[in-house]
């Protein structure tokens, strides 16, 4: 502490302290009165502005404070001629009583106080601390912009600039891919480059692609980079209030609602882009210093975006109440400090306002004024209520059905069984469309189905009637079975063709028939050349690729009487019409099946 002490004077270190400590409730002031006006303000692009503002607010008043104190303890600094006068008199004193003085400057500065100076070098630790942290975040994406992107393609790229157009964007852009990311992000402020990864290229539909884009775009057109490392800068140096992280928490949040906005109002389509961020927040690997697309909490974006932020009401009056706490908490430990910091400051700077002026300014108290303004001030009658208006009362009915409806699909949810279900599975049971009828007439079915399979059946189509026509074959099929047949595309057409072949295949069989491709008319096929598969040996020989040509080939060869399970070892080893009759002419004639496999596998010919 004592270099550090050498080359900053006492002076500005206890100044430097006090500002810190003064910034406490400074904060916590302008933390209160941001969430008031937020809790008002409706729009995510005001609540921003509002947002900035008060952190540009919290990074100038610390300046402002050590401006300030600095200013009270400098004694030259008066009002007019009076001000200038005291301080001469008072510099010719200290003067005299220095003269006479022998106290060395080691005994001055040991009786200031230690616990202020550690204050100072907390901080600066903390500060120096939080910058290499951020210095390291550049380096991280210094070597990922040299060593971790590529260009797109063509066919992409041309999407890309096609959205830029279309946003009004006339900054030069780079669309690069990338594999350390899991979602698409902006790197850069003067030269940025949107980043685009591999996963959410192949993740992701075209619409919810370019939806993202234009989110990341909207960053860039927004000027967001800039406002991330003001950010930045202002958390490194301020660390140690909550209020100034809670703040830049609440930019980050609404910068992504404004950008939401942005891609929803290019693309749409809401629906889909909250998929997207639903698929995406699982994928969470971009640094703090980059603009990506998975920003924020999940939950309240799909929330907002969707329109279901019923309670958000019932949490800005919340909000304002606990702000205007906090607003007079802040005032009263103002003036607390204040008067710490006054007491401090007194005990080693002059009395001047003594020597300043021996008079005594009296205010007289205002008594007769209260008075007079509460006796003009009317009591309200109790009789003198307005009648009701009947296009008011219809307004709030209104407003009460249409709260009622907002409330109503967790209300029904609940009455159907649905008491404990989180907000994701809420949210992801009412993007894929899962309403208390579907899950009526579910239950009608025979199911039990939980929140997950509700979700799985309604993201793959499953309706009553496919259920129904379904059960028709199989009265036992369960809801994994039914998901799994109609992800491979069964119907109740392709069921029907092989029960009218006298084939009673079960679920597990129909799914493998469907993935392999065998089709009624497969059957028939082989059918018709003399053979008789069973669902297994159908399964095989359709994996080996064994056609009715094949089939027709290798009679025609001589080998008219192979059943299934030999036709698809041939094949396996790769006995086909041309090995026989190469075979044949290097003089192996009436070989057997077994005895050309050996050939075959020897690598003879």
């Amino acid at each position: 502490m004592s270099k550090f002490v050498n080359w900053i004077s006492l002076e500005v270190l206890r100044t430097l302290g006090w500002t810190l400590l003064h910034f406490l409730w400074q904060g916590a002031g302008l933390a209160a009165l941001f969430a008031a006006a937020a809790a008002v303000c409706r729009s995510a692009r005001g609540r921003y502005a509002l947002a900035v503002g008060a952190l540009v607010l919290m990074l100038m008043s610390p300046v402002m404070t050590f401006t300030w104190l600095r200013a009270q303890a400098n004694p030259a600094v008066g009002t007019g001629a009076e001000g200038a006068s005291t301080w001469a008199g008072t510099s010719t004193q200290n003067a005299t009583a220095l003269s006479g003085s022998r106290t060395p400057v080691a005994e001055t500065r040991s009786r200031q106080p230690m616990g202020m100076l550690w204050l100072v070098e907390a901080w600066f630790l903390g500060v120096l601390l939080l910058s290499l942290r951020t210095a390291g975040g550049l380096l991280l994406i210094e070597r990922m912009r040299r060593k971790e992107i590529r260009a797109v393609g063509a066919e992409l790229y041309d999407k890309c600039m096609a959205l830029q157009r279309k946003m009004g964007l006339n900054r030069v852009i780079r669309y690069c891919e990338c594999h350390r990311l899991d979602a698409p992000a902006v790197l850069g402020w003067f030269r940025p480059v949107v980043l685009l990864p591999v996963r959410a290229l192949t993740g992701l539909t075209e619409d919810q692609i370019e939806a993202v884009i234009a989110h990341e775009l909207a960053h860039i057109r927004r000027l967001d980079s800039f406002v991330n490392l003001f950010q930045i800068a202002t958390e490194t140096l301020l660390f140690y209030h909550p209020a100034v992280w809670w703040v830049s928490q609440r930019i980050r949040a609404e910068r992504e609602n404004c950008c939401d906005d942005e891609a929803i109002a290019i693309c749409g389509d809401a629906v889909n882009y909250a998929r997207a961020l639903t698929l995406m927040e699982e994928w969470r690997t971009a640094p703090a210093l980059m603009m990506a697309a998975n920003r924020s909490p999940l939950s309240a974006r799909v929330v907002r975006l969707l329109g279901w932020d019923g309670a958000a009401g019932r949490i800005r009056v919340a909000g304002m109440a606990g702000s205007f706490v906090c607003l007079a908490g802040a005032l009263l430990a103002g003036n607390a400090f204040l008067g710490v910091a006054h007491a401090a400051w007194g005990s080693t700077a002059p009395a001047k306002q003594e020597q300043r002026s021996g008079s005594v300014i009296v205010v007289k108290p205002e008594t007769e004024a209260p008075k007079e303004r509460t006796a003009q001030t009317p009591k309200p009658a109790a009789t003198s209520q307005p009648a009701p208006n009947p296009q008011t009362e219809n307004t709030k009915e209104q407003q009460t059905t249409s709260d009622s409806k907002k409330e109503s699909y967790l209300d029904a949810m609940e009455a159907a069984g649905f008491k404990n279900l989180s907000v994701d599975e809420l949210i992801s049971m009412k993007i894929q469309g899962v309403t208390p009828a579907y899950v009526k007439d579910m239950r009608d079915l025979g199911f039990q189905p939980t929140p997950d399979e509700l979700i799985g059946m309604r993201v793959q189509g499953i309706t009553p009637e496919y259920v129904r026509e379904m059960r028709a074959f199989d009265s036992k099929l369960n809801i994994d079975e039914l998901i799994g047949m109609k992800v491979q595309g069964v119907t109740p057409e392709y069921i029907r063709g092989f029960k009218d072949l006298g084939l009673q295949p079960s679920a597990d069989e129909i799914i493998g028939l469907k993935v392999q491709g065998v089709t009624p008319n497969y059957v028939k096929d082989m059918r018709a050349i003399g053979l008789k598969p069973n669902i297994d040996e159908l399964i095989g020989m359709k994996v080996q690729g064994i056609t009715p040509e094949y089939v027709k080939s290798m009679q025609a060869a001589g080998f008219k009487d192979l059943d299934c399970d030999e036709l698809i070892g041939a094949k396996v080893q790769g006995i086909t019409p041309e090995f026989i009759e190469e075979a044949r002419k290097h003089g192996f004639q009436n070989l057997t099946l077994d005895r050309l496999m050996a050939l075959k596998h020897a690598d003879i010919l």
